[in-house]
């Protein structure tokens, strides 16, 4: 015998409740009743009804309400409100709520007995739907699922056999994927480490630091170096939704190349600095010698602008293979702002002959750095000698030192001729020029390299924001002295 659907009845007692029962108990339906809030909860909790009628007023609670915290605990229950008399917003607040369905006296057992089969095919109605909507939903995921691990396959295998080093993370920094490259680089034999920890599996300390340096910024380079002279070019990427992606790129072979050149460089500077000297020497003393024509003196004159040019480039190139050596290891407390002071009576005269307008904005509190007074002050000369070099007459330049955290940010704005943005990444290069720079602007070229080497050496960074036709702004972050 097929057992009976359960209907559960929170009425009021009252000749309507009555009526319900027996009208519902001859329909072939299995009646249980509430008689206070009390007994709801237990007959909701013994055995979930197929249905639930309840009073517009039960005990002193609204029905409402209590049809609300039902829905929310038994979405797919259907509820019958009963009401002691039809008004105009009834079936709209009813609907409203959630609720299967209304009656209101005057009421007929028919009237009763059909709106709960109403109520209860609807209800079954929706729960075929849900149990079709569950099954083709499951039948999609499956899909997916099976598409996904094909793909994941699919992407392994491409990466895999990428010739650059490659390491997927998550967002706690545990391995996702590492390709052969990658395992090959460091030695690790082909070991499984998926969900172990990056530095735990790779204790590295250059990775280490790049982990560190790329919780502030997205990195494009940054160096690995290994004990057998081995170096490597690191890219710190961060993937949404999942972590983020780490590629190594073998630079061995340009680092030797690197050192090459910068060998060969050093010594013909070397070389060439004793006979400039000579040659400046010599120049000098032939004005002692007795009278010169005015053509003899500006040929001597050009030749001693040249030769004190040529002894500038050979100084810079000396100061940046002493710089790149690492021989720069001078430290000691530096106050910015003294520095700056010496660095503006240089260009006093500079500024005046251009009617340059200077700006400078010093903020309250800079504290000092632990650095080389004198690099400090080389790369305050370069970035405000290009300011001004790269100013037309009547521009402006602008200086602003302020502090950020635990950093001193060092900003020299200009009004020049600003630099194309297919440059900027290239303007720290050794002997490159804009290919807009204004003709006739002397300098050797190796300023803004100075610059970079001295910034980095000082654990620092160093930049530049730039527009055609509005001017640069270099900006140079170093880390203050506590």
């Amino acid at each position: 015998m097929p057992q009976k659907e359960l209907l559960l009845l929170a009425i009021n007692p009252s000749p309507i409740l009555d009526l319900m029962q027996r009208a519902l108990s001859a329909a072939g339906y299995g009646v249980a009743i509430a008689y206070d809030r009390d007994g709801l909860n237990r007959s909701i909790q013994e055995a979930i009804p197929s249905l639930l009628v309840i009073g517009e007023t039960f005990g002193r609670e609204n029905g409402f309400s209590i049809s609300a915290e039902m829905l929310e605990r038994f979405p797919t229950l259907p509820i019958i409100l009963y009401a002691e008399k039809d008004s105009a917003g009834l079936s709209k607040t009813a609907l409203k709520a959630g609720l299967a369905g209304y009656l209101y006296p005057p009421l007929k057992i028919s009237d009763i007995v059909e709106e709960v089969q109403r109520s209860l095919a609807r209800a079954r109605k929706l729960g075929d739907w849900l149990r079709r909507e569950v099954k083709r939903t499951t039948s999609s995921l499956e899909q997916k699922v099976d598409l996904s691990e094909a793909e994941r396959q699919k992407l392994e295998a491409i990466i895999g056999n990428i010739q650059d080093g490659v390491i997927v993370m998550d967002k706690s920094q545990k391995i996702i994927l590492l390709n052969r490259a990658i395992q090959d680089i460091f030695n690790l034999n082909g070991i499984n480490f998926a969900g172990k920890p990056l530095t735990t599996v790779i204790p590295n300390d250059d990775l280490r630091v790049l982990l560190g340096r790329a919780d502030n910024t997205p990195l494009k380079y940054h160096e690995i170096n290994f004990d057998d002279g081995r170096v490597f070019n690191a890219q710190y990427t961060p993937i949404p939704q999942i972590g983020a992606a780490i590629t190594m790129q073998d630079i061995s072979y340009l680092k030797e190349l690197d050192r090459l050149k910068s060998d060969f460089i050093h010594t013909i500077s070397h070389d060439l600095r004793s006979p400039l000297t000579s040659i400046l020497g010599y120049a000098e003393l032939v004005e002692r010698t007795g009278p010169l024509t005015p053509n003899q003196q500006e040929f001597l004159r050009r030749l001693q602008s040249s030769i004190q040019h040529i002894t500038t480039l050979v100084n810079d190139l000396l100061d940046l293979g002493r710089l790149d050596a690492g021989f720069d290891t001078r430290r000691e407390v530096v106050h910015l702002e003294n520095i700056l002071k010496y660095s503006l009576d240089l260009y006093e005269n500079q500024l005046k002959k251009k009617n340059i307008k200077l700006e400078v904005n010093i903020a309250a509190g800079l504290k000092p750095l632990r650095a080389n007074p004198i690099r400090i002050r080389q790369m305050l000369d370069n970035l405000i000698g290009n300011a001004i070099k790269y100013t037309p007459a009547e521009g402006s330049v602008k200086i602003n030192m302020a502090m950020e955290v635990d950093q001193i940010v060092i900003k020299v704005q200009d009004t020049g001729v600003g630099i194309p943005p297919e440059e900027q990444g290239r303007i720290f290069e050794k002997f490159y020029r804009a290919s807009n720079a204004a003709k006739g602007a002397e300098g050797s070229g190796l300023g803004l390299a100075i610059v970079k080497t001295i910034v980095e050496s000082h654990q620092g960074r160093v930049w530049v924001e730039s527009a055609v036709g509005m001017g640069s702004t270099f900006i140079a972050l170093l880390p203050s002295h506590e």
